[in-house]
């Protein structure tokens, strides 16, 4: 595909290495000299400094023959402005940042008004994320997931007597030979291999044949039940923390948001109508104290600012509180998440730059795609055989970390995949993927040069 992507901020950054990852033509525009020279020292891309408000930039670039231009600036509006202009200049599809929450209220209206195929909220997506996790304890809608014959099953270790302590190559006779997908822990999703050691308190996802999986399910699952949640305090009152303080209030909880900007706090306390919002410093311990941490249900930290989420998350924990939810930017900080007991880690330019990945395939290869706490997603694709996934077996793909085959769908047979088996042109594969690990998954099951794309 042929992409144009306005902005190189974080959002820019993260669509651009996705994209990147499926071998599609980039090219990539900004407005900063200084922010063109560090893309162009960091992607094989082309880069072009110039202000895309300017018809004759966007049709100097022949806009015509692009199938997608994606607008991520940090302007609503100009994103707003130059996909109208890109698409009456004849771009087939095009897709806006759009985070304010006054636009939000009326997407359909500005799509249609306004030509855009697709508007990406980051702020949005995330809260939307924590706010499934904190009502609904099932990550999978009503904990699992069927397609063609093969059923994915989330469920507690503990609902399995005698598995917690072994390693995943051992589980096998106790859980009728379904293949262990993902482990969910202490906030973390992780995709393990046969080395991997199960604990006590993990939450597993469980991939095989239907009837296997219902055999599983009846013994072991437990209905499905929506938390009693009563009580959240947000650190930050940025715009990710009122979308979800105005999912929980219908929710029915009870919100208290703490940011330090008075003009913030006085925008809040107009638009959110029962939240209790207070003009302070969220990493003042006593100040978290007398406004009753402990007696918090849970504990969302969203600041702008990382460092300060994780420090956030760390004093939540040591007040006891049950569920933590911790969001960050940068991909490196993920790491020193795994000894805080976060109960969920979200990334919402990860879950952005996935969302619009998988839009841009629609109707292309992508069978269906479905997000797992904010940090992996299960899609299940068709297999042609120019994708570099069906040229070898699975032990000699080097299947990237952070990925696994779940389940092939061939000829109305199941298959649940060995290190020897071979993906074929026509089958159709479920794959889980870390959204970290997704550009590298691009790249596995991306076509040739003799496909449509």
């Amino acid at each position: 595909m042929k992409v144009a992507i306005i902005g190189a901020g974080k959002f820019g950054t993260a669509v651009t290495e996705t994209l990147l990852g499926g071998g599609n033509d980039i090219t990539l525009i900004d407005s900063s000299e200084n922010v063109i020279q560090k893309m162009n020292n960091r992607f094989d891309i082309y880069t072009i400094c110039a202000d895309a408000r300017r018809v004759e930039v966007l049709d100097g670039l022949h806009m015509d023959t692009y199938d997608f231009l994606i607008a991520g600036t940090s302007d609503d509006e100009l994103n707003i402005i130059i996909c109208e202009i890109a698409k009456k200049l004849g771009c087939r599809r095009c897709i806006a940042r759009v985070r304010s929450p006054e636009y939000v209220e009326q997407v359909e209206f500005l799509k249609s008004t306004m030509k855009i195929d697709y508007i990406v909220n980051p702020d949005l997506a995330c809260a939307s994320e924590i706010f499934k996790y904190l009502t609904e304890k099932n990550t999978l809608r009503g904990g699992r997931y069927t397609a063609d014959g093969v059923t994915i099953l989330e469920c507690k270790i503990e609902r399995f007597p005698g598995l917690s302590g072994l390693m995943v190559k051992d589980a096998g006779p106790k859980l009728n030979g379904t293949l262990i997908t993902a482990v969910s822990r202490e906030g973390k999703i992780i995709v393990p291999n046969g080395n991997t050691k199960l604990l006590e308190g993990d939450t597993l996802y469980l991939c095989g044949l239907d009837k296997t999986v219902n055999e599983i399910s009846r013994k072991v699952r437990e209905k499905k039940v929506y938390t009693d949640i009563k009580k959240v305090m947000i650190a930050g009152g940025g715009k990710t923390a009122f979308f979800l303080a105005d999912k929980l209030l219908d929710f029915g909880a009870a919100v208290k948001i703490i940011e330090l900007d008075r003009s913030r706090c006085e925008y809040l306390s107009g638009k959110l109508d029962g939240a209790l919002v207070l003009n302070a410093d969220a990493t003042d311990t006593s100040l978290l104290a007398e406004e009753n941490l402990d007696g918090m249900d849970a504990f969302v930290a969203v600041t702008g600012f990382d460092e300060e989420n994780l420090l956030l998350s760390l004093i939540a924990k040591q007040h006891g509180v049950e569920d933590v939810v911790t969001k960050i930017s940068r991909k490196s900080y993920a790491p020193l998440t795994e000894n805080l007991g976060v109960s969920m880690l979200i990334n919402p330019l990860d879950i952005c730059a996935s969302n619009i990945l998988r839009y841009t395939q629609q109707g292309e290869f992508l069978v269906f795609s479905k997000m797992i706490q904010g940090q992996a997603e299960f899609i299940e694709i068709y297999a042609e055989g120019s994708m570099g996934i069906t040229a070898k077996t699975l032990t000699e793909l080097e299947i990237p970390e952070g990925v696994l085959i779940a389940a092939i769908h061939r000829d109305g047979e199941i298959i649940i995949p060995r290190g020897s088996t071979r993906i074929l042109e026509g089958d159709r594969v479920i794959i889980l993927s870390l959204l970290s690990s997704v550009p590298m998954l691009e790249t596995l099951i991306k076509k040739g040069k003799g496909s449509v794309f």
